[in-house]
């Protein structure tokens, strides 16, 4: 039944970021929804899941964008590793604290392009910091506490990560 979930999860999550965000943007970044359901999944359902299935989203999502395929898959397998490592460590996590925590995740994951790329003049890390990266990490912290909220609060989540675990 996992392995079903995880299989919608990637197939439905690779068209709609590939194609529905790019036309639906907040503060004129789109935010990474594969990066959210890696984290969250991590989070759930262990580090090996976390890992697999980061992997595999992150390839998927690699072939149909701008982004190197290893560093994509790479990047978004080891963000499931930790988040499954964090969600074996924590013994209570609210909504907030995975915010705040998906806000740095997805911080130090943004600065990774400009660390790949070479900038313009035009263009310097306070640029890429400040316009790109803040926003998006602002953004994916919304959605992701917001999807761990509605968990939350509607599902008995310690018993699903339990659960998922075994």
């Amino acid at each position: 039944m996992k392995a079903l979930i995880y299989f919608g999860v990637i197939v439905g999550l690779v068209p709609v970021q590939s194609v529905l965000l790019p036309h639906i943007s907040v503060w004129g970044v789109k935010p990474d929804l594969g990066l959210v359901a890696v984290c969250l999944i991590g989070l759930i359902a262990g580090e090996l899941d976390g890992l697999l299935v980061g992997l595999t989203l992150g390839w998927a999502m690699s072939l149909f964008s701008a982004q190197d395929l290893i560093s994509g898959a790479v990047l978004k397998g080891t963000v499931g590793f930790v988040a499954g490592l964090v969600g074996r460590q924590v013994v209570y996590l609210s909504p907030i604290v995975l915010a705040l925590g998906l806000l740095v995740v997805s911080c130090l994951a943004g600065l990774a392009t400009p660390f790949a790329i070479k900038l313009s003049v035009q263009q310097d890390w306070w640029w890429a910091v400040w316009i790109v990266v803040l926003p998006q990490a602002c953004l994916d912290a919304m959605i992701g506490g917001a999807i761990y909220w509605l968990m939350w609060t509607r599902l008995n989540i310690e018993q699903l990560m339990s659960e998922s675990r075994m």
